[in-house]
């Protein structure tokens, strides 16, 4: 749970925030956290090889941008591990909040789906419990392969082993 914040038990769930504001709070101050911090400077530009610089409004970044974490947002809010934001998203009085910061940390790396490469945006889907169509329709086939009976049945006349055995009309 939080370090340093009290716990309430109502209606057989724990509170951790006294409101629901303040939770919605920490959690848009994460989300604008990790977008990093710049200013602006008059920069030195040269356009092309032979033309003389120019100046220029640039970013200067203070503090880089971070991707979204469930990790990350955990310990913004004042978790002392994963698994207790896990059991207080699942249990908590304000667990709709977290399932959609979750929501929105997933819409973030399905964005990144689109650019090259993603192996990185399709392992964090998988670890947040997402699964590719592909395994699924295998584990389907596997599965119902297991269950078919395969018996072979002869219908009609024994086939000849030899040439021998055949006699043309």
């Amino acid at each position: 749970m939080p370090t340093g914040k009290p716990i309430i038990m109502r209606n057989n769930k724990y509170i951790l925030f006294p409101k629901a504001h303040d939770l919605r709070m920490r959690v848009a101050n994460f989300f604008n956290y990790i977008k990093g911090e710049y200013h602006t400077e008059l920069l030195p530009f040269k356009p092309a090889a032979k033309s003389p610089p120019e100046m220029r409004e640039q970013k200067v970044w203070d503090r880089e941008p971070q991707p979204p974490t469930l990790s990350g947002l955990a310990h913004h809010l004042g978790f002392e591990s994963l698994q207790a934001f896990i059991t207080y998203e699942q249990n908590g009085h304000y667990a709709h909040i977290l399932r959609r910061a979750r929501l929105q940390i997933e819409a973030e790396y399905e964005k990144q789906l689109s650019t090259q490469p993603a192996t990185g945006a399709i392992f964090a889907l998988k670890s947040l419990g997402w699964m590719e169509k592909q395994a699924e329709k295998d584990h389907a086939f596997a599965s119902a392969a297991s269950s078919i009976k395969i018996e072979i049945v002869t219908t009609g006349p024994t086939p000849a082993t030899a040439e021998q055995e055949v006699i043309l009309l």
